[in-house]
């Protein structure tokens, strides 16, 4: 009986050692996979709103009253019907109101300039600058830009003319911008010729970097002794 109780005994201590081991095995399991499926869910959350647009609550209070789709169709009819204008387009990107007028690929910068002010008018016409361009202490507003251009290809003809028309809610009045013409045209050319230049490297410029390449392998050997 006596060694029966033993065997018994043994049989019991080798179970609690195994289920100890078990216990301890498992939670030592679960502590090293846990940072991993956390991980893995967090990358799977970021792969399936990958696309989605992040709608936040940033004009809250402001952009009081909206411009709606007829208000966008009745500024493009308005638009339209400008003398010298061949297209326009009317977008609403977030805050900001944007106007694409074509003209006539004849028209200079001054006649889009005069183009431009003539669809501010039109768009005010629809929509009442002090009421939808305007900020006020307690609310922003929408930002008006009114894009005027005489060619829609070949934009590096002399004629073309590009013309934008700003008006913030910042802003008191309206400004436009001959934006085809540069402020200062010495310097653009130069930056083009620079350009050119480097796409299309003269038999002379290719002789002069040639040489001096030369020149420089020349004066290594004697830096080299210098050094030493």
């Amino acid at each position: 009986m006596t060694e029966t109780r033993r065997r018994v005994s043994r049989k019991k201590a080798k179970r609690r050692s195994l289920s100890v081991s078990s216990i301890i095995l498992i939670f030592g399991s679960l502590l090293i996979i846990t940072p991993f499926i956390v991980l893995g869910w967090i990358l799977l959350s970021a792969s399936l709103d990958t696309g989605t647009p992040i709608l936040g609550d940033r004009y809250v209070g402001d952009l009081d009253p909206a411009i709606s789709k007829s208000d966008i169709s009745n500024v493009k009819k308005s638009v339209d019907g400008i003398n010298g204008v061949e297209a326009s387009s009317v977008e609403l990107a977030t805050a900001t109101l944007r106007v694409y007028v074509d003209v006539e690929d004849s028209y200079s910068d001054t006649q889009a300039s005069d183009v431009a002010k003539s669809a501010y008018d039109s768009v005010i016409n629809v929509l009442d600058v002090n009421k939808y361009f305007t900020q006020t202490d307690s609310k922003k507003m929408y930002d008006l830009e009114i894009h005027v251009y005489n060619l829609k290809k070949n934009r590096d003809q002399d004629n073309f003319s590009y013309v934008i028309l700003t008006k913030t809610s910042s802003m008191s009045d309206s400004k436009i911008q001959v934006v085809s013409t540069p402020i200062d045209a010495e310097l653009a050319q130069q930056l083009r010729d620079d350009v050119e230049a480097r796409n299309n490297p003269t038999p002379k410029t290719e002789e002069k970097n040639e040489e001096k390449l030369v020149g420089e392998e020349a004066e290594t050997p004697q830096e080299t002794e210098k050094t030493e």
